[in-house]
């Protein structure tokens, strides 16, 4: 985590990109520590957003690979709990997607939409709209609470 922050903004993006990832890492630590650093906040908010929506595409493209027969096979799932969720997948569809920010659903989210082939660009439409509202949630946190927290320190 310290190669990233000493990375600035590029290392918030690629820190973005991994936590929305199928990796288990966060990037939430490295939006806080950037908007303590007093970074530009439309930058923050730019770098962040696209690139955890860069790794959510990468876990949705990953989903998307997968075949039937490797989810039986390897991760000893039936067919018929994979169809189970596939009939929640269907009634949902895509604005599924815009969950994709929790931490450690969200890249479960991402997998399954893709692995059930729900189209890509609202996909790709609500995945955005969630992560952009999720670094958006730190810098308005910030921005409410930031100012009163920095005269205790």
């Amino acid at each position: 985590m310290e190669f990233l922050k000493g990375l600035g903004l590029l290392g918030l993006f690629i820190g973005s990109v991994l936590g929305a990832s199928i990796l288990p890492f966060s990037s939430d630590f490295l939006i806080i520590g950037a908007i303590l650093a007093k970074f530009n906040l439309v930058a923050i908010l730019f770098c962040a957003a696209v690139g955890s929506w860069l790794g959510s595409m990468l876990t949705y493209y990953m989903g998307y690979a997968c075949k039937w027969e490797w989810i039986e096979k390897r991760l000893k799932i039936k067919r018929s709990t994979i169809e189970k969720h596939k009939v929640k997948i269907d009634k949902w569809g895509a604005p599924i997607a815009l969950f994709c920010w929790f931490p450690f659903i969200g890249d479960v989210f991402s997998l399954a939409l893709g692995f059930y082939k729900v189209k890509i660009v609202p996909v790709l439409i609500y995945t955005f709209i969630g992560k952009l509202a999720r670094v958006a949630f730190w810098i308005i946190l910030y921005l409410i609470i930031g100012p009163k927290i920095e005269t205790w320190i």
